[in-house]
């Protein structure tokens, strides 16, 4: 069973007046899809959905959610947000097949980092280049989240996304297409090193030869000419 449940209903209205009017109500539309199943049109309350979706497991984990009685597990698969109003506009779940495979995103949890080598130095920056890493794995396998144990880092030191510690029966799909997408998680560099790299300018900052010249042009023609000597 899910560790979260999250309440819904069934509806029957459709359309945008149906979805207005559901909002004017207090409730937010949605539709649960996938699994072989019918598409489900749902409402849930949208006070409650509005502090649920404030939580880190509310996207990463497979949730329990429970229509008119009867409990479905389900990942969320989207969640529209008005543009500025704390209004949440519709959501989507799909349902989950035990016995099948999913490809999900799921948060890195980066732990030690202020008692690793790197992180008790002055002077020294650390990055973290991910925050989320796409994993495969059975529904029963699906983390909420990867610990990566900074404890060991040291200054100069590169985590690459085949260094993770991952659960068993979870895969990283993306290392399997080769050494070029095994990403650079966690970077440790001197703070000099970073400040140095921002300082070089880029090609776009450097004005080619004859744009320079051709800015150096009206300056020119606009300077006085200076009078000839007698």
């Amino acid at each position: 069973m899910s560790k979260h449940t999250i309440n819904a209903t069934s509806r029957k209205d459709e359309g945008k007046g149906a979805s207005r009017r559901l909002r004017r109500a207090g409730q937010v539309p949605g539709i649960v899809y996938g699994a072989h199943g019918t598409p489900q049109p749902i409402q849930l309350n949208h006070e409650k959905l509005w502090l649920i979706q404030q939580n880190e497991w509310f996207y990463a984990s497979i949730l329990g959610l429970d229509i008119d009685g009867s409990v479905q597990k389900v990942l969320l698969r989207d969640l529209q947000r008005h543009p500025y109003k704390q209004i949440v506009m519709h959501v989507d779940f799909q349902r989950i097949d035990e016995n099948a495979p999913i490809r999900f995103k799921v948060p890195l949890h980066f732990i030690n980092q202020d008692i690793s080598p790197a992180g008790k130095l002055a002077g020294v920056v650390i990055t973290h280049e991910l925050n989320d890493v796409e994993v495969s794995a059975l529904p029963k396998d699906l983390p909420e989240f990867i610990e990566v144990d900074l404890s060991a880092l040291s200054v100069g030191d590169i985590v690459h996304l085949s260094a993770l510690k991952l659960p068993a029966g979870v895969t990283i799909p993306e290392l399997k297409l080769g050494k070029e997408h095994d990403l650079a998680v966690v970077i440790a560099k001197h703070a000099r090193a970073v400040e140095d790299v921002a300082a070089v300018p880029t090609a776009a900052e450097v004005p080619s030869t004859k744009a320079a010249k051709a800015a150096a042009a009206p300056a020119a023609a606009a300077a006085p000419a200076k009078p000839k000597k007698k």
